[in-house]
């Protein structure tokens, strides 16, 4: 049957076009649905430093924060300061959350170090690039709906649709239902 072997050809093909970016949505697909247990973008470092610490009835002003950052040598895009007690001052740059304990000069910093790949898949899979990229996440959603589809009359007789498939295609189908009742009802 001639129609049988176009949906081969388009299924085999489309399933090579698609095999690279399946992995990176199943991949990232796994992380992001654990970051309650984990930042699947950031690590963090916490590290501990000292700088001088600030005189007696002094006010922790600009000029402070300038000499705290490079005390720590740090050299990213200064955000905000924050003082939420006379004791504490909080110093936020790009990447890294700095707080100094005003009357002893101890620092603690916590830096943001994206994971190396695992920040990019991530990245697209949440469609953080937005602009084309949303187009092609789109064509990539059709894609897989007519790889799907393909797929199901790949095979013919027991190991086909009409076999074992169907109940197969079925269970497919009834465990998302059985989810969606079971939290939504």
């Amino acid at each position: 049957m001639k129609w049988r072997k176009w949906n081969n050809i388009i299924h085999r093909d489309i399933g090579y076009l698609c095999a690279g970016l399946t992995l990176i949505y199943a991949i990232s697909g796994v992380a992001v649905n654990h970051m309650a247990d984990w930042n699947p973008n950031y690590r963090i470092e916490r590290v501990t430093a000292k700088v001088d610490a600030l005189q007696t009835g002094e006010q922790p002003g600009m000029p402070y924060v300038q000499q705290v950052l490079a005390q720590l040598a740090e050299e990213r895009k200064f955000k905000n300061v924050f003082q939420p007690d006379p004791k504490t001052l909080n110093i936020f740059v790009e990447g890294n959350t700095i707080t100094v304990d005003l009357p002893t000069g101890q620092v603690i910093q916590e830096k943001t170090i994206p994971r190396p790949v695992l920040y990019e898949m991530n990245f697209l899979h949440t469609n953080h690039a937005k602009k084309l990229w949303t187009w092609f996440a789109d064509l990539y959603a059709v894609a897989l709906g007519v790889l799907t589809v393909t797929g199901l009359f790949v095979l013919k007789g027991n190991k086909g649709l009409t076999g074992r498939g169907k109940w197969l295609t079925g269970i497919g189908v009834a465990v998302p239902v059985i989810f969606l009742i079971a939290y939504l009802w």
